[in-house]
This record gives structure tokens, C-alpha cells and sequence, in this order.
């Protein structure tokens, strides 16, 4: 008979990650502590007092020193890190970004799905945005994190995962600034390890993204991350993100370059045009896709092609190695 969820309990430790997250990390804590004690805080450098916030809680916190780039991904290898220093009988450790808060029901759930499923490795649920509403931009961050339910190639930051092949795998790699957990899962697949989604609330996310300016930074750093992953599983053999940034290349840099070499051979200087219209095609064709007769399918798929121009900036700086030390922040501090 599976262990009661109660008694799996006492096998969960939690890792929360943030920086300069303000009012949302002490509502993500309050809302994990009622079912562990055994919760480590990972701060990035932030300002704004978050780890004083966090011991106040009674949370244990570690502060990332500038030794390395404060990324998510360094987060939550060293957060599990001290986490199993501490409490080495957790069997199953939830990663919870700053900014997101766990539904009640969640913990339960997951626990119950990894006992009774010991080839899965990770298990997530639905993230759903706390204002999607709010802007665009936060409404197509809602988008994104409804993805298809069973079996997954990968989850988000928020998931529960099994230590044990945590472990086996060598855990997050902290040098990624982005792409990290979809790098995992790749690796935890090809060591025999499943990861799965479930049809069920996991966590609401304060994506508080407001300004064109912070949507367009938090696609460069998307970017980024894809090139940077590309070719850290590009050397494993199993590449991921091939598509995003071929995408990103063609549309932003192919067709226009191809018109305007078309336009010189030929002397058709309408051929100059073409990237417009085929942009306007394929707007129409993916706000088609969503449901033509809703605004919001059109403005999503204008967005969603907007995108390509940041993304593709962000995978050049990538090749080129000028990013900043530290991952680009899109939020403001709360």
C-alpha cells in the first residue's frame, strides 16, 4: 500500500528561489509552509530586503555571492544543495519560483502521483497567472504555461521532482541562464526518467509584466537561453530549441535579406514588400489557428511574431558572449 500523503510529508523539502521579489516571495512561502518546514530560500542578490522576509518566516536562506552569475538555474542547485545538507531524508524536493504561489491542493497531489509512479522523475501541473488580464503580455505568459497534460519532454520552474534522479543526473546546470528545467528534463529522459504534467492547479504566477519594455526584455532573455541550450544539447545529441531559433532567424533575418537581394538582382524594387506581407500571413494564419472572430487571437499572434525580433537578438548576443553577467530582469521590485 502507498505511504499516506501525511506521512510523505515528512520526505518533501522545498526550494524557493528569488530576487528583489518583494510582497510575492512572502506570499509564496506563506503559502508552502503549511506543509513542510523543511524550506530553503535561494536569493539572487536582491535589494529589496527579501531574505530578511524570508527569516522572518523562519526560512532558511542562502544569499548567492557574486563568485558566479545569479541565474535561476544557480538557484536551485545550490538551494537543493544545503536543502539535502539538512535534510538528507527528503526524498522529493518542490522548486518554487519567488513570484508564484502553490495552490493548496497541489503538494498532495504531486506526491501521490511520484509514489504511485516511481519511473517519473518530475511532475508539474497547471501555472496560471494571478492577472491575465491585466496586459497583454501577462495573458500570453498565461498561454504559454498551458501546456498538453500526460506525459511531457518538460516542465517549468515550478515542479516537484524526485531526488534520487536528481542526482543520478547531476542536477540543474547553474551556468544556464535560461532553458534550465527543459535542459534537465532532457537529461533525466535519456537516463530512462519520465516527466509528467497533470490536469490539475499548481501554482499562480505573478508575471507582473506591464510595459512593452519589460515584455521585450524577458524575450531577449528567452533568446538567449534558447541559443545557449541548443548547444549545450546539441554536443549531448539531442538538441533542443533547433526550431525556436530557426524560426526566429528565418522571419527576422532570412526572408528580409532574401528580398532584398531578390529586389537588387531583379531590379523589382516591390519585392522590398514581401517581408511585410508574408509577416501579415502569418499573423493571420496563427491568429486563424487561436480562432479568428477573438481580438485577442490577433493581437496574441502579433506578439507572438514581435517576439522573433528580441529572441534572435538575444541568441546573437549568446554567440557573441556580451550578455551581462547576471540574467536580465523584466519586473520591478515589490
Amino acid at each position: 500500500m502507498a505511504m499516506s500523503t501525511n506521512a510523505r510529508n515528512g520526505t518533501l523539502g522545498v526550494v524557493v528561489i528569488g530576487r528583489n521579489e518583494g510582497t510575492r516571495l512572502e506570499r509564496a512561502l506563506r503559502a508552502i509552509l503549511p506543509h513542510t518546514n523543511k524550506v530553503v530560500y535561494a536569493d539572487s542578490g536582491s535589494s529589496d530586503g527579501s531574505p530578511d522576509v524570508a527569516r522572518t518566516l523562519g526560512v532558511f536562506v542562502i544569499e548567492l555571492d557574486d563568485s558566479a552569475a545569479h541565474t535561476a538555474a544557480r538557484g536551485r542547485r545550490e538551494g537543493v544543495s544545503v536543502l539535502l545538507e539538512r535534510h538528507p531524508e527528503c526524498e522529493f524536493v518542490q522548486f518554487v519560483d519567488g513570484d508564484c504561489i502553490v495552490d493548496p491542493q497541489w503538494i498532495g497531489a504531486a506526491l501521490a502521483f511520484l509514489d504511485s509512479n516511481p519511473s517519473v522523475a518530475a511532475v508539474c501541473g497547471r501555472r496560471r497567472e494571478q492577472s491575465p488580464l491585466a496586459s497583454a503580455y501577462n495573458h500570453l505568459c498565461d498561454d504559454e504555461w498551458n501546456t498538453p497534460v500526460g506525459e511531457a519532454e518538460a516542465c517549468g520552474g515550478d515542479a516537484m521532482m524526485r531526488v534520487r534522479a536528481l542526482q543520478e543526473v547531476g542536477g540543474f546546470r547553474a551556468d544556464l541562464r535560461a532553458g534550465e528545467e527543459p535542459e534537465l528534463c532532457s537529461r533525466l529522459r535519456r537516463a530512462g526518467w519520465k516527466v509528467w504534467r497533470l490536469d490539475a492547479p499548481m501554482t499562480e504566477h505573478d508575471a507582473a509584466i506591464h510595459r512593452f519594455g519589460q515584455w521585450w526584455r524577458r524575450a531577449l532573455r528567452g533568446g538567449f537561453g534558447y541559443a545557449q541550450v541548443h548547444q549545450v544539447t546539441t554536443v549531448a545529441g539531442t538538441p533542443l530549441y533547433r526550431r525556436q531559433l530557426q524560426s526566429a532567424a528565418l522571419w527576422v533575418a532570412g526572408i528580409p535579406l532574401a528580398s532584398v537581394l531578390l529586389a537588387l538582382l531583379t531590379s523589382q524594387s516591390l519585392l522590398l514588400l514581401a517581408p511585410v506581407l508574408l509577416w501579415a500571413l502569418q499573423i493571420a494564419r496563427i491568429a486563424v489557428r487561436r480562432g479568428p472572430s477573438s481580438a485577442w487571437s490577433w493581437q496574441s499572434a502579433a506578439l507572438l511574431m514581435i517576439a522573433k525580433v528580441p529572441e534572435l537578438i538575444g541568441a546573437i548576443r549568446f554567440i557573441l558572449q556580451r550578455e551581462r553577467s547576471g540574467a536580465l530582469e523584466y519586473k520591478a521590485a515589490r
